[in-house]
């Protein structure tokens, strides 16, 4: 988590909404992102999103099974469908997101009826700092 949360005060420092990820396979790092929506001009350039596409590009296999997601914030519902379609093992995450997160917050998207794939989440790891370096951010636009 605290890899994710180095690519978090990247966005920070870009101007992004401070939500960092990096995708584990066999304990290494394989794939680091933070968001970037809005200097990329795309709405899905979200951290998780972006970590996704690197270790598929990288595996040359969008099927990303037995990796694990460490995010700063609970992924919203794209998210989790991207999340769901890469069948990633499990995702690990820092603070809930009580707007649009998916995973415990607003819906369990990772248990919708309809889908061929489940993966393990557990939150609430390095919170406190995950929390803080986006209330930092918001904080500052106000």
């Amino acid at each position: 988590m605290r890899a994710a949360l180095e690519q978090a005060h990247l966005a920070l420092a870009a101007g992004e909404v401070p939500i960092g990820a990096v995708l584990v396979a066999d304990a290494a790092i394989v794939a680091r992102a933070f968001n970037q929506p809005i200097s990329a001009c795309d709405p899905t350039a979200h951290a998780e999103v972006l970590a996704l596409r690197a270790a598929a590009a990288q595996g040359g296999n969008y099927r990303l099974t037995g990796t694990t997601l460490y995010v700063t914030v609970e992924p919203c519902l794209m998210c989790v469908g991207a999340l769901t379609h890469a069948r990633v093992r499990e995702v690990v995450f820092g603070t809930v997101e009580p707007k649009s997160g998916a995973l415990v917050s607003t819906v369990r998207g990772h248990e919708l009826p309809g889908l061929n794939h489940r993966f393990a989440v557990h939150g609430g790891v390095l919170e406190a700092d995950c929390r803080d370096v986006i209330q930092e951010f918001f904080r500052s636009r106000r």
